[in-house]
């Protein structure tokens, strides 16, 4: 069955599902009267997704007012310090200049409260990221190698574009970034004023081939931080580093950087004296990575951890407007969860919220109020508004777009221990209608990462739809998982088909356990990360009914050197020549002989992170071994399918296949397909 008909709920409707609007990111104006979102929804022609501008009430009173609704989309809001609206899009520009440029892509656009949309900046080959301080724009955007300004770059791209050369030469890794060929312009950072329509922009300096889009302004606009890919005297000593530079000159002024770190994430303190940065511990063969918050004094350099005896990672970090205070807020997984915490002066640290998943962190003027966008794994995000200062609230949802709407089940979660003592806790999603009488089939998902965690609503490996045909979904967090403590990434690391596939036993066994569950009709999917999980459980038990593995590590050692990340995987799992240790104890393709389960393969052709070739080569050695096997081939999609009509198809390959195995039902090829 394609669909599941006979219920109400979006989820048995996959079309509805995935038409539902999605709300992306927020954005407070200076006064902290305007609240605004981002919302992606279906285009007319139904076959993608176009991003659109709303106006949220921060009070919760007024209904949400559509803002944009330009072909292209509106993304990335941001406010003038004069209360105009700001956002990228790639809409038409009416300049006729632009036009004989050949312009393409991105530009940053402005929005007042009333009247039509401007066009504020553009560049050649598009804007990928833009933010503002008092009188002051910063953006990113690309040169080309020879290029001096963006004119000449504009040029430079007209002449590849018109000689069909496409052709990179690189000098150094990595060449790939998750589905994106890097180069051959490098992305760059350029500041200039507001007022000033006619000024050629600054340029601060190159980000590094592979960008974060991570930049700032201090209050005043005097200066500019944004982060740098720095190439090592090998990949493996690769790091990212943090530039300060003038804004009126872009003379680089101080780099955060020290071997051994990664830093990331900057954002100036409302004084303008300090910066805050996301500081990460780069991994080694021995330890995992930890990430901190630290703040860095621009006038002498020092450097000081600001949640030193924090457990978890902090992640999302906003700091308060007001220049007398030093409170910053931030977000971390916490046990199924990722709370917002307020970090006072003093470095005490207060938990404000008791449950959900937290981004996009607002502060309003007077620090008083934060505005964020909250979702689990029962709900999407949607926008709310929180006591600045309360600790364990719940917060006061505002009216916005979107919505679930009635779910086909309920969630719980399932406790159990691990064979080292380990306390191990999951999520579990229940059908309607699951009890001791009418027991509900299994799936187990894997998650992703693996230093990731089931905590918030996801649109892509969604567990209501299979709830609405009448699955039970466990989301286990086992060994690597993240909002558990230190302790629960070394318990796992190198080890990555050991620890944590025992773990995902003991959960699964303690699911399989409950009355309201029937242990003999269960099922095994994941993906990235989870779809390596997948694959090495094929090869050491056939307890499942059916298997499906998406974007899946099979052999480990072609993968390392394949991978966009491969001097992250090469760090964790070492030389394979020299230490050739873990690749033989945790790759399944090792192993294959083993594999009795049927299984579904799904893989995307422009997967760059997960090499489609890892996919390919799994189909083909199930074939080879007679274990009843197909493949889904997206040749579109990279590591993820996110294209609309593509993901509907997705879902009902996956529910058929897992009804035909795991519930005995008759294979029904998919439309589309």
């Amino acid at each position: 069955m394609s669909e599941t008909p006979g219920d109400t709920t979006a989820f048995h409707d996959l079309s509805a599902f995935l038409a539902t609007p999605r709300v992306n990111a927020l954005a407070l104006s200076p006064d902290g009267k305007r609240l605004v979102a981002a919302v992606q929804s279906l285009n007319a022609e139904g076959n993608g997704y176009v991003s659109g501008l709303w106006d949220i009430d921060p009070a919760g009173v007024r209904d949400p007012h559509r803002l944009t609704r330009s072909r292209k989309g509106e993304s990335a809001p941001a406010f003038a310090s004069d209360g105009t609206l700001c956002f990228l899009s790639g809409r038409e520009d009416t300049d006729p200049a632009a036009a004989e440029d050949g312009e393409q892509g991105s530009g940053v656009w402005a929005l007042p409260e009333s009247g039509e949309a401007a066009l504020m900046a553009r560049h050649p080959g598009g804007i990928a990221g833009f933010t503002l301080a008092r009188d002051t724009l910063a953006y990113t955007a690309g040169l080309l190698p020879g290029a001096a300004d963006a004119e000449a770059h504009g040029k430079l791209l007209k002449d590849r574009a018109d000689a069909k050369v496409t052709a990179i030469l690189y000098e150094a890794g990595p060449t790939r970034f998750w589905d994106s060929d890097l180069g051959p312009d490098e992305p760059h950072t350029f500041v200039r004023r507001t007022r000033d329509e006619h000024g050629s922009p600054v340029d601060a300096g190159g980000q590094g081939f592979v960008s974060e889009d991570a930049t700032a302004l201090s209050p005043d606009g005097t200066r500019v931080a944004h982060t740098r890919f720095v190439h090592g005297p090998v990949p493996d000593r690769n790091r990212t580093v943090v530039v300060v530079a003038d804004s009126a000159t872009g003379e680089e002024l101080r780099v955060v950087d020290r071997d051994g770190f990664v830093y990331s994430t900057p954002q100036f303190t409302a004084d303008g004296t300090g910066l805050i940065c996301t500081r990460q511990l780069i991994e080694t063969y021995e330890k995992p990575y930890v990430y901190t918050l630290v703040r860095i004094d621009l006038a002498s350099g020092a450097e000081s951890e600001l949640v030193p005896d924090f457990e978890n990672w902090p992640i999302g970090a906003v700091v308060s407007p007001r220049a007398d205070d030093a409170t910053v807020w931030f977000a971390a997984d916490e046990l199924g969860h990722s709370p917002v915490f307020r970090r006072d002066a003093d470095g005490t640290i207060t938990r404000l919220t008791a449950s959900g998943t937290y981004t996009s962190l607002c502060v309003a003027p007077d620090g008083r109020t934060l505005y964020a966008l909250r979702s689990s794994v029962d709900a999407p995000p949607t926008p709310v508004r929180l006591d600045a200062a309360a600790a364990d609230q719940e917060p006061a949802v505002l009216k916005a777009p979107g919505g679930a709407g009635r779910l086909p089940g309920t969630l719980t979660e399932v406790h159990t221990v691990a064979d080292d003592g380990f306390p191990l806790r999951s999520w579990l999603v229940l059908p309607e209608g699951a009890s001791a009488e009418r027991p509900a089939p299994l799936l187990v998902f894997p998650h992703g990462g693996p230093e990731t965690s089931w905590n918030a609503w996801t649109w892509r490996w969604n567990p209501w739809p299979f709830a609405a045909r009448g699955y039970a979904v466990l989301l286990p967090d086992p060994a690597l998982s993240a909002g558990y403590g230190p302790r629960m990434h070394e318990r796992g690391w190198g080890q990555w088909g050991g620890r944590p596939y025992r773990d995902l036993m003991a959960m699964t066994d303690a699911t399989e356990a409950r009355p309201d569950i029937d242990a003999t009709r269960t099922g095994l999917a994941g993906a990235s990360y989870g779809g390596y999980m997948t694959n090495r459980i094929a090869t050491l038990t056939d307890r499942f009914k059916a298997i499906v593995s998406h974007a899946s590590i099979w052999d480990l050692r072609s993968f390392q050197s394949d991978s966009d990340a491969s001097a992250y995987f090469r760090r964790i799992f070492g030389d394979p020549l020299a230490r050739p240790e873990r690749y033989e104890e945790n790759s399944p393709s090792l192993l294959v002989d083993r594999i009795r389960t049927p299984m579904l393969v799904v893989h995307g052709g422009k997967d760059y992170r997960v090499p489609v070739g890892q996919g390919m080569a799994l189909f083909q050695e199930l074939q080879r071994c007679e274990v009843p096997t197909k493949f889904l081939y997206f040749p579109d999609e990279a590591h993820w399918i996110l294209a609309p009509n593509a993901a509907r198809l997705w879902y009902a390959t996956l529910l058929n296949f897992l009804d035909h195995h795991v519930l005995g039902e008759e294979w029904l090829r998919p439309e589309l397909v």
